[in-house]
């Protein structure tokens, strides 16, 4: 028989195949490899614990970082407080001898950094300094209130009284109305040439709108117990009897102004029909008018008439301590007393 003709055999051009193996569940599905050992070791208790221990490491850094925080904020606080309290004094008793300024700049008015409270304790403390040799008033300020100029005024003329020591006021841009009332209590009064000076008068300013509101067909209704109670509201009306009032009162706190910066100036003053009429001029006007004594700055001042070229501010300004205890303390008070106190007549 032809061995070719053997079905069991091949010729050697036929190709040979490999022989089959058997595929195994790792080599046919990678993920099965994977989550099979974590089935065999209990995966949903590693799982819960790796859960429960990240929310705790999560929750420790929170308060972590809040506590951080809030003691970067305490720091910061307690600088600024710090900081406040140490620029709201002045400075300890200075036996070397020097010029003493206290600044009134802005507005006169309680509560302001220009109010009596403020300038009268920074006053005290330059005279009462033994190395001051004079005290120099440096002055910016457009007026303000007469009570607080006249509290200012009358402890300058104590202070001066009781320790014998000069007074200097030194203008800038303006001294006018409330400014001038204290300028005066000053033994010699320096501005700059081109200094605004003067303002000798009064004003009580507001608004009415009583015309206004019965075109629009608003009724005010005003109940008061007194006649007058109501009369600087200004949505009523006004008579001439409290008008009258009101001038009266205005003509004499003007007698007082009068009264004061004759007082101070004395024989300098060069009375014209026009200086208490609430006019204002310049330096060198005032100069010429006896309002003023000379030119000079407060560095002139100090080198040229006190002859002590060292300067040490004395103004007390209002720290952050009292700035934060204003705003949260006394918010709700302030809001009310400024509302009766709007009206009440300005030097300006």
């Amino acid at each position: 028989m032809n061995d070719n003709n053997r079905p069991d055999e091949k010729t050697a051009d036929e190709p040979v195949s490999a022989p089959e193996v058997q595929a195994t569940p790792s080599q046919t599905n990678p993920v099965e490899a994977v989550v099979a050992p974590a089935l065999e070791a209990g995966w949903e208790r590693a799982t819960l614990e790796k859960l429960a221990f990240a929310s705790l490491n999560e929750q420790k850094a929170t308060r972590r970082w809040k506590t951080g925080v809030r003691l970067a904020w305490l720091g910061f606080l307690i600088v600024l407080v710090w900081i406040g309290l140490h620029r709201g004094t002045a400075p300890a008793n200075v036996t070397t001898p020097h010029t003493a300024v206290v600044e009134i700049k802005g507005e006169i008015a309680d509560g302001a950094d220009a109010s009596a409270e403020f300038v009268n304790s920074a006053l005290r403390a330059a005279f009462e300094d033994e190395g001051a040799r004079a005290v120099v008033l440096l002055i910016n300020s457009p007026g303000g209130s007469p009570v607080q100029a006249g509290m200012m005024n009358d402890e300058i003329r104590r202070l001066k009284a009781k320790h014998k020591k000069p007074v200097y006021a030194v203008v800038e841009e303006t001294c006018a109305s409330a400014a001038y009332y204290i300028a005066v209590a000053a033994d010699q009064i320096y501005v700059d040439k081109a200094s605004i000076v003067g303002s000798i008068g009064v004003l009580m300013d507001g608004f009415g709108f009583t015309g206004l509101m019965d075109k629009l067909g608003v009724e005010r209704r005003l109940l008061t117990a007194g006649e007058n109670k109501g009369f600087l509201d200004p949505f009523s009306s006004q008579s001439e009897r409290q008008r009258g009032y009101a001038q009266a009162m205005l003509n004499q706190i003007h007698q007082q102004f009068i009264s004061v910066v004759k007082a101070g100036r004395g024989s300098r003053l060069k009375e014209t029909p026009e200086m208490f009429s609430g006019l204002f001029w310049s330096g060198q006007q005032a100069v010429e008018l006896g309002l003023a004594d000379q030119f000079g700055s407060l560095e002139f001042v100090a080198r040229e008439v006190v002859k002590t070229e060292d300067i040490i501010d004395y103004t007390r300004r209002e720290n952050v301590a009292e700035r934060l205890a204003k705003r949260f303390g006394a918010a709700l008070g302030e809001g009310a007393m400024k509302a009766a106190l709007r009206s009440a007549p300005a030097i300006r």
